[in-house]
Protein backbone atom coordinates (compact mmCIF):
# COMPACT_ATOMS: atom_id res chain seq x y z
CA UNK A 1 0.00 0.00 0.00
CA UNK A 2 1.18 3.48 -1.25
CA UNK A 3 0.48 5.54 2.35
CA UNK A 4 2.51 2.83 4.36
CA UNK A 5 5.22 2.69 2.13
CA UNK A 6 5.51 6.58 2.59
CA UNK A 7 5.44 6.56 6.10
CA UNK A 8 8.33 3.29 5.86
CA UNK A 9 10.06 5.15 3.44
CA UNK A 10 10.27 8.10 6.42
CA UNK A 11 11.19 6.12 8.51
CA UNK A 12 14.34 4.46 7.28
CA UNK A 13 15.35 7.70 5.69
CA UNK A 14 15.40 9.19 9.43
CA UNK A 15 17.62 5.59 10.61
CA UNK A 16 19.62 5.78 7.76
CA UNK A 17 20.69 9.91 9.01
CA UNK A 18 21.48 8.58 12.36
CA UNK A 19 23.89 5.89 10.93
CA UNK A 20 25.63 8.40 8.93
CA UNK A 21 27.98 10.68 10.40
CA UNK A 22 27.49 13.76 7.58
CA UNK A 23 23.54 13.03 7.30
CA UNK A 24 23.27 13.31 11.10
CA UNK A 25 25.55 16.16 11.32
CA UNK A 26 23.51 18.09 8.49
CA UNK A 27 20.25 17.35 9.53
CA UNK A 28 20.87 17.89 13.36
CA UNK A 29 22.19 21.74 12.01
CA UNK A 30 19.47 22.33 10.03
CA UNK A 31 17.27 21.28 12.90
CA UNK A 32 18.79 23.36 15.37
CA UNK A 33 19.00 26.38 12.91
CA UNK A 34 15.15 26.06 12.42
CA UNK A 35 14.34 25.49 16.05
CA UNK A 36 16.17 28.63 16.99
CA UNK A 37 14.61 30.91 14.56
CA UNK A 38 11.48 29.50 15.80
CA UNK A 39 12.14 30.11 19.25
CA UNK A 40 13.09 33.95 18.74
CA UNK A 41 9.64 34.81 16.55
CA UNK A 42 7.58 32.75 18.66
CA UNK A 43 9.15 34.64 21.92
CA UNK A 44 8.61 38.03 19.66
CA UNK A 45 5.30 37.63 19.10
CA UNK A 46 4.15 36.28 22.58
CA UNK A 47 6.18 39.37 23.72
CA UNK A 48 3.71 41.40 22.29
CA UNK A 49 0.65 39.02 22.92
CA UNK A 50 -1.31 41.72 24.94
CA UNK A 51 -1.23 44.42 22.23
CA UNK A 52 -1.57 42.32 19.12
CA UNK A 53 -5.15 41.73 21.29
CA UNK A 54 -5.78 44.49 22.60
CA UNK A 55 -5.76 46.22 19.17
CA UNK A 56 -8.29 43.14 18.23
CA UNK A 57 -10.59 44.10 21.06
CA UNK A 58 -10.10 45.76 24.03
CA UNK A 59 -10.11 44.35 27.16
CA UNK A 60 -14.26 44.29 28.35
CA UNK A 61 -15.04 45.91 31.98
CA UNK A 62 -18.39 43.04 32.00
CA UNK A 63 -17.52 40.35 33.95
CA UNK A 64 -20.20 38.68 31.66
CA UNK A 65 -18.21 39.05 28.84
CA UNK A 66 -14.46 38.98 29.77
CA UNK A 67 -14.50 35.06 29.92
CA UNK A 68 -14.80 35.09 25.93
CA UNK A 69 -11.78 37.76 26.02
CA UNK A 70 -9.67 35.38 27.80
CA UNK A 71 -11.22 32.14 25.22
CA UNK A 72 -10.20 34.77 22.52
CA UNK A 73 -7.02 35.35 24.34
CA UNK A 74 -5.72 31.98 24.72
CA UNK A 75 -6.73 31.00 20.66
CA UNK A 76 -4.76 34.20 19.77
CA UNK A 77 -1.61 32.73 21.45
CA UNK A 78 -1.72 29.22 19.93
CA UNK A 79 -2.43 30.89 16.21
CA UNK A 80 0.54 33.48 17.10
CA UNK A 81 2.83 30.11 17.71
CA UNK A 82 1.57 28.20 15.01
CA UNK A 83 1.80 31.31 12.40
CA UNK A 84 5.68 31.89 14.00
CA UNK A 85 6.56 28.30 13.46
CA UNK A 86 4.94 28.40 9.91
CA UNK A 87 7.35 31.65 9.30
CA UNK A 88 10.49 30.07 10.55
CA UNK A 89 10.20 27.29 8.47
CA UNK A 90 9.83 29.21 5.15
CA UNK A 91 12.24 31.71 5.96
CA UNK A 92 14.88 28.77 6.76
CA UNK A 93 13.72 26.71 3.95
CA UNK A 94 14.48 29.63 1.32
CA UNK A 95 17.22 31.17 2.91
CA UNK A 96 19.03 28.08 4.05
CA UNK A 97 17.50 24.97 4.40
CA UNK A 98 17.50 24.93 0.97
CA UNK A 99 21.17 24.09 0.56
CA UNK A 100 20.98 21.11 2.96
CA UNK A 101 18.56 19.51 2.11
CA UNK A 102 20.22 19.28 -1.43
CA UNK A 103 23.58 18.87 0.20
CA UNK A 104 21.39 15.52 1.99
CA UNK A 105 20.07 14.51 -1.44
CA UNK A 106 23.44 14.22 -2.41
CA UNK A 107 25.51 12.14 -0.16
CA UNK A 108 22.14 9.68 -0.08
CA UNK A 109 22.82 9.43 -4.00
CA UNK A 110 25.91 9.29 -3.64
CA UNK A 111 26.41 6.65 -0.91
CA UNK A 112 23.17 4.61 -3.13
CA UNK A 113 24.99 4.84 -6.45
CA UNK A 114 28.10 5.89 -5.93
CA UNK A 115 27.77 9.03 -8.05
CA UNK A 116 25.63 12.40 -8.04
CA UNK A 117 22.95 12.82 -11.28
CA UNK A 118 22.90 16.30 -12.34
CA UNK A 119 20.50 18.27 -15.13
CA UNK A 120 23.83 20.54 -15.74
CA UNK A 121 26.76 21.20 -13.34
CA UNK A 122 26.52 24.66 -11.57
CA UNK A 123 29.06 26.64 -9.91
CA UNK A 124 27.71 27.45 -6.28
CA UNK A 125 25.83 30.98 -6.86
CA UNK A 126 23.77 29.88 -9.83
CA UNK A 127 22.96 26.59 -7.59
CA UNK A 128 21.88 28.52 -4.64
CA UNK A 129 19.85 30.91 -7.35
CA UNK A 130 18.12 27.43 -9.24
CA UNK A 131 17.74 25.47 -5.51
CA UNK A 132 15.52 29.39 -4.50
CA UNK A 133 13.77 29.52 -7.89
CA UNK A 134 12.65 25.77 -7.28
CA UNK A 135 11.99 26.17 -3.44
CA UNK A 136 9.58 29.27 -3.72
CA UNK A 137 6.58 27.49 -5.74
CA UNK A 138 7.14 24.28 -3.52
CA UNK A 139 6.95 25.80 -0.09
CA UNK A 140 5.04 29.51 -0.50
CA UNK A 141 2.03 28.51 -2.38
CA UNK A 142 1.03 24.98 -0.70
CA UNK A 143 1.48 27.10 2.59
CA UNK A 144 -0.61 29.56 1.24
CA UNK A 145 -3.66 27.16 0.36
CA UNK A 146 -3.75 25.58 3.47
CA UNK A 147 -3.65 28.03 5.39
CA UNK A 148 -6.11 29.26 3.34
CA UNK A 149 -8.05 26.73 3.58
CA UNK A 150 -7.89 26.29 7.38
CA UNK A 151 -9.12 30.19 7.76
CA UNK A 152 -12.06 29.26 5.71
CA UNK A 153 -12.55 26.39 8.39
CA UNK A 154 -12.11 28.26 11.65
CA UNK A 155 -14.74 30.80 9.96
CA UNK A 156 -17.75 29.02 8.70
CA UNK A 157 -19.37 25.22 8.97
CA UNK A 158 -17.22 23.85 6.77
CA UNK A 159 -14.19 23.59 9.41
CA UNK A 160 -15.11 19.64 10.37
CA UNK A 161 -14.16 18.80 6.46
CA UNK A 162 -11.56 21.78 5.55
CA UNK A 163 -9.44 21.83 8.27
CA UNK A 164 -8.26 18.08 8.22
CA UNK A 165 -7.98 18.49 4.71
CA UNK A 166 -5.77 21.05 4.87
CA UNK A 167 -3.62 19.63 7.41
CA UNK A 168 -3.40 16.46 4.97
CA UNK A 169 -2.92 19.30 1.97
CA UNK A 170 0.33 20.32 3.75
CA UNK A 171 1.92 17.23 4.80
CA UNK A 172 1.65 16.06 0.78
CA UNK A 173 3.44 19.46 -0.30
CA UNK A 174 6.12 19.26 2.99
CA UNK A 175 6.84 15.53 1.63
CA UNK A 176 7.27 16.72 -1.84
CA UNK A 177 9.27 19.22 -0.98
CA UNK A 178 12.02 16.57 -0.31
CA UNK A 179 10.96 13.84 -3.13
CA UNK A 180 11.11 16.50 -5.80
CA UNK A 181 14.49 17.75 -4.46
CA UNK A 182 16.61 14.58 -6.80
CA UNK A 183 13.93 15.09 -9.70
CA UNK A 184 14.47 19.30 -9.78
CA UNK A 185 18.15 18.54 -9.98
CA UNK A 186 18.19 16.61 -12.73
CA UNK A 187 16.30 19.04 -14.38
CA UNK A 188 13.54 17.29 -15.20
CA UNK A 189 10.69 20.22 -16.55
CA UNK A 190 8.04 20.81 -13.64
CA UNK A 191 5.72 19.37 -15.55
CA UNK A 192 6.80 15.66 -15.57
CA UNK A 193 7.46 17.10 -11.44
CA UNK A 194 3.65 17.47 -10.80
CA UNK A 195 2.25 14.43 -12.21
CA UNK A 196 4.52 12.25 -10.47
CA UNK A 197 3.15 14.41 -7.21
CA UNK A 198 -0.36 13.93 -8.50
CA UNK A 199 0.25 10.02 -8.97
CA UNK A 200 1.89 9.27 -5.55
CA UNK A 201 -0.83 11.74 -3.60
CA UNK A 202 -0.95 8.20 -1.21
CA UNK A 203 2.89 7.68 -0.81
CA UNK A 204 3.47 11.35 0.12
CA UNK A 205 0.65 11.20 2.61
CA UNK A 206 1.92 8.48 4.56
CA UNK A 207 5.64 10.24 4.43
CA UNK A 208 4.40 13.41 5.89
CA UNK A 209 2.20 11.78 8.35
CA UNK A 210 4.95 11.95 11.07
CA UNK A 211 5.43 15.72 10.34
CA UNK A 212 2.06 15.77 12.27
CA UNK A 213 3.90 14.91 15.54
CA UNK A 214 4.25 18.14 17.75
CA UNK A 215 7.49 18.33 18.79
CA UNK A 216 9.12 16.04 16.79
CA UNK A 217 7.89 17.14 13.40
CA UNK A 218 10.73 19.23 13.04
CA UNK A 219 13.40 16.16 13.92
CA UNK A 220 11.74 14.34 11.00
CA UNK A 221 11.82 17.52 8.46
CA UNK A 222 15.41 17.87 9.38
CA UNK A 223 16.14 14.45 8.05
CA UNK A 224 12.59 13.87 5.64
CA UNK A 225 15.18 14.39 2.21
CA UNK A 226 17.40 11.28 2.97
CA UNK A 227 14.69 8.71 2.95
CA UNK A 228 12.57 11.02 0.07
CA UNK A 229 15.87 10.69 -2.20
CA UNK A 230 16.07 7.04 -1.53
CA UNK A 231 12.61 6.31 -2.55
CA UNK A 232 12.94 7.85 -5.84
CA UNK A 233 16.23 6.43 -6.70
CA UNK A 234 14.88 2.84 -5.77
CA UNK A 235 11.19 3.45 -6.66
CA UNK A 236 9.96 6.70 -8.38
CA UNK A 237 13.06 7.01 -10.86
CA UNK A 238 12.92 3.56 -11.98
CA UNK A 239 9.51 3.84 -12.65
CA UNK A 240 10.08 6.62 -14.93
CA UNK A 241 12.94 4.99 -16.60
CA UNK A 242 10.93 2.26 -17.41
CA UNK A 243 8.52 4.21 -18.68
CA UNK A 244 10.72 5.89 -20.99
CA UNK A 245 12.64 2.49 -21.78
CA UNK A 246 9.20 1.47 -23.07
CA UNK A 247 8.26 4.88 -25.27
CA UNK A 248 11.72 4.57 -27.36
CA UNK A 249 11.05 0.75 -28.41
CA UNK A 250 7.08 0.92 -28.99
CA UNK A 251 7.10 0.98 -32.90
Amino acid sequence: MSFVKGLRYNLRGFWTALRNGKLLLWGLFRFFFVLIITVLTAGLILAHHQEILSALWTRPESIWVLWLWHLLSWALSLVLVALSILFSYLISQILFSVLIMDLMSRITERMTTGSVQEGSAMSLPTLFVFLIRQEIPRALIPVALSLGLMLVGWFTPLAPVLVPLSSALAIVFLAWDNTDLTPARRALPFRKRWRFLMRSLLFHLGFGLPFLIPGLNLLFLAFAPVGATLYYLEEAGATDRDKASQQNVSP
